[in-house]
């Protein structure tokens, strides 16, 4: 952090009365290091870790980068407690990274409840809240912080948590590195950055490619990131200027029948499944100390995506249509998507310290334009299983999407005692949804939506090396265009292809309640140990009615509940840590939900025919209950050192079993869950001369066989993969999405002027 004024003129000071002790005194004085942490999206004065009421993780860039993991929720994931992902895409930048049993996913239609920021800008899209992990510039990222439960100084999403992300400057990080690696399913990748400063000037450019050809058939994929700084710092005020671009090709292949997947472990369901996107970020911050004690810190931003996905799919209309029975033809559909998105606004904080109190007041204003379209194109399924075109593209639906939302928040921190701290928190958000339907009427709406969300929280150091924090704390979600869009039962939508009709919802308020001890065994090891509870009022879900259709619908509570504990340090050459996690994510309401796979369906007398009844307790699924996660670095050389890290989780449901009770057997297979599993990644550096590196990794060395999410679905396929064209042998599958093989990359990092 930049140095205050007023240490700045009692540096002097500090120097003349160290020098009186003498050289015996100042040989015994020790300075602890205090780490201070950022509360909210902007960049304020900051709390030590110990007066933070939560459970608060963070990471430095140096952790990311021994992951390895090119996208950055895999890197998250073998690096923070409590959080796992579901490859549901099979991609590694399109993961669903779940936090606490919440979700920042790129897909949309799944309930997300994890706000992003990057340098204070919200980077969830407004049309869905999707998070674009292939749009983050990944090697230019500093530091991350993510902040556990409702809070709401961080504004909409923020149900189960908020991550922050840090990016570098050419003060902290100057001189350059070049990074070149390869390996496994054909990637190739490229790095490049370069920071340095001069008097009040600074700067930093990171350039970033990846090729691949993946490990399912048809799956090749493309990443160009580009990230530039520009800094100026003054005695009391600093200037930055940001830009980030990103270009990218991605082919996630989705789901695959449990048939298909032991008759060919890298097969596909169909094909292609293509996203393209394009993002141009710009950002202007600039804070300024009017006093001692008074900080005045403000961004602007413009943020441009362009998304195109192209997805060839099995025809939902062939099933008792004209050729069902007769002949393959129109089983196949390509269905095409172009969503338009231009964002901006301004935040601006004022953080003011006055005795025992350190205030924060901010205001910010955010505004999104969303302009989608849909369009599909009949044709027949091929030996591939790729679409054949015998149609021409029919546009089916196109919406222009409104967001706008104002905020304001205050949070107060009170140093009661030298031991106790207490916070108060308030955040007031509204928030306008427009749909306009560019084809027709169904899909036109306003809808307004305001809440005043509170929190409180309190830590006390009951010893020098031990703290109690709890808190409670509410946030809440608006509805988005697309879900708004599409939240008819009697309409599905094929999503992300199709819009059907722009029916009420209501907005999702989480409540979360949180205690805990963290401390310290000795100076080197540090523990934690830590409850939370949060529960979700009118949750969102997306309620599959076939293998890709859907409605988004309120439903009444939910529940995500569980314990953290957490052990770490430092023995001489060796890092080490040990993260357990227990969660308990279910449902609070009674609801018929659609999942005619189910081989329970139709059993409640009070749903119908397709539905099933899920009641208070059922899980929610694609959660493990259990998660452990093991990681020691080993320094075993001056120039060498060693890694490993292990990943285990215990059984998860599939979607369409959320009442736990599909059973195998006639016309259904599948168990409904997924089997639990542990994997571990060696990692290792050695430096072969000054400034010149090679390292590698092995990811699941153990050639692990698992599946981190599934659902039961309808499968026109054989095993074989050859297409049924009488849809009377078409049967309920399982379908999963399967982890990746053993993989080993290799590379050489040089750096230069750091």
């Amino acid at each position: 952090m930049k140095p205050t004024p007023i240490l700045c003129r009692r540096l002097p000071l500090a120097v003349l009365l160290l020098t009186s002790f003498g050289t015996t005194h100042a040989e015994d004085l020790r300075l602890q290091a205090v780490e201070v942490i950022g509360t909210t999206p902007l960049p304020g004065i900051g709390l030590p870790r110990d007066q933070v009421p939560a459970n608060l993780q963070t990471l430095d860039a140096a952790t990311l980068k021994r992951s390895g993991d090119p996208g950055l929720a895999g890197a998250l994931e073998k690096a923070l407690p409590s959080v796992s992902i579901n490859e549901i895409q099979g991609n590694p930048y399109q993961a669903d990274l779940n936090y606490r049993g919440f979700t920042a996913s790129p897909l949309l239609g799944t309930a997300q409840g994890v706000s992003v920021f990057l340098d204070g800008v919200r980077i969830n899209e407004g049309f869905g809240d999707v998070v674009n992990w292939d749009l983050i510039p990944r090697s230019a990222i500093a530091g991350v912080t993510l902040s556990p439960g409702s809070n709401p100084l961080y504004g909409l999403n923020t149900l189960g948590g908020a991550l922050a992300l840090q990016t570098k400057d050419g003060r902290k990080y100057p001189g350059g590195e070049l990074e070149v690696s390869a390996g496994a399913f054909g990637r190739r990748s490229v790095s490049l950055q370069q920071g340095g400063s001069k008097d009040a000037l600074s700067w930093y450019g990171a350039v970033e490619g990846m090729q691949e050809d993946g490990w399912r058939d048809h799956s090749p994929s493309e990443v160009g990131q580009f990230f530039g700084k520009l800094g100026w710092q003054g005695m009391a005020t600093d200037v930055t200027l940001t830009l980030a671009h990103a270009n990218t090709d991605l082919i996630g292949n989705g789901l695959l029948p449990e048939s298909m997947l032991a008759a060919h472990r890298s097969a596909i369901f169909t094909h292609p499944d293509q996203t393209a996107n394009r993002l141009t970020q710009v950002a202007l911050t600039a804070s300024h100390w009017a006093s001692d004690d008074d900080q005045i810190t403000g961004t602007a931003y413009l943020r441009r995506t362009r998304s195109h996905t192209l997805n060839g799919d099995a025809n939902d209309d062939f099933e008792d249509g004209p050729f069902d029975g007769l002949s393959d033809e129109d089983s196949g559909v390509l269905n095409r998507t172009a969503t338009d998105q231009n964002a901006y606004g301004l935040s601006l904080q004022w953080t003011h310290s006055a005795g025992a109190h350190q205030f924060a007041l901010g205001i910010s204003h955010d505004r999104s334009h969303a302009r989608f379209s849909q369009s599909a194109q009949e044709g027949t399924l091929n030996a591939s299983r790729g679409v054949s075109v015998s149609a021409d593209e029919a546009l089916e639906n196109a919406l222009h999407g409104y967001t706008r939302t104002t905020s304001a928040y205050l949070t107060d921190t009170f140093a009661a005692s030298e031991a106790l701290h207490l916070t108060a928190s308030a955040r007031f958000n509204h928030t306008r949804v427009v749909n306009r339907d560019q084809v027709g009427s169904a899909l036109n709406g306003d809808f307004t939506y305001d809440k005043l969300n509170p929190a409180l929280g309190l830590t006390w150091q009951l010893a020098p090396a031990i703290t109690l924090y709890g808190g409670l704390s509410q946030g809440n979600r608006a509805p988005t265009p697309i879900e708004l869009g599409c939240a008819d039962p009697a309409n599905p939508c094929t999503l992300p292809n199709a819009l059907a009709a722009d029916p009420y919802l209501k907005q999702v308020v989480a409540r979360t309640l949180e205690v805990g001890l963290r401390g310290k065994l000795a100076e080197e090891t540090h523990w934690n140990a830590n409850l939370f509870r949060t529960t979700n009022q009118d949750d969102i879900l997306f309620v599959g009615t076939s293998t890709s259709a859907g409605y988004f619908t309120n439903f009444g509570k939910t529940r995500r509940q569980g314990l953290e504990l957490g052990l770490g340090g430092k023995r001489g050459s060796l890092d080490w840590r040990i993260d357990y996690s227990y969660l308990l994510a279910s449902f609070q309401s009674s609801a018929c939900l659609l999942a005619a796979d189910n081989s329970s369906a139709g059993s409640s007398a009070a749903c119908g025919a397709d539905e099933i009844l899920v009641g208070k307790g059922d899980r929610l699924p694609g959660l493990p209950r259990h998660s452990l996660k093991l990681a020691a670095d080993w320094q075993a050389q001056p120039g060498l050192r060693l890694g490993a890290d292990v990943v285990a989780y215990s059984n998860r449901s599939v979607r369409g079993n959320e009442n736990g009770q599909h059973r195998p057997g006639g016309d259904f297979s599948g168990s409904g869950w997924l089997g639990g599993y542990a994997v571990l990644n060696l990692n290792a550096e050695y430096q072969l001369r000054r400034g010149l590196t090679l390292f590698g990794r092995i990811d699941n060395v153990f050639d692990k066989r698992y599946a981190t999410a599934g659902a039961l679905a309808e499968n026109p396929f054989d095993a074989r993969g050859a297409f049924l064209i009488d849809s009377g042998d078409w049967r309920s599958e399982q379908f999963v999405a399967p982890g990746a093989p053993r993989a080993a990359w290799i590379g050489l990092r040089f750096n230069w002027g750091s």
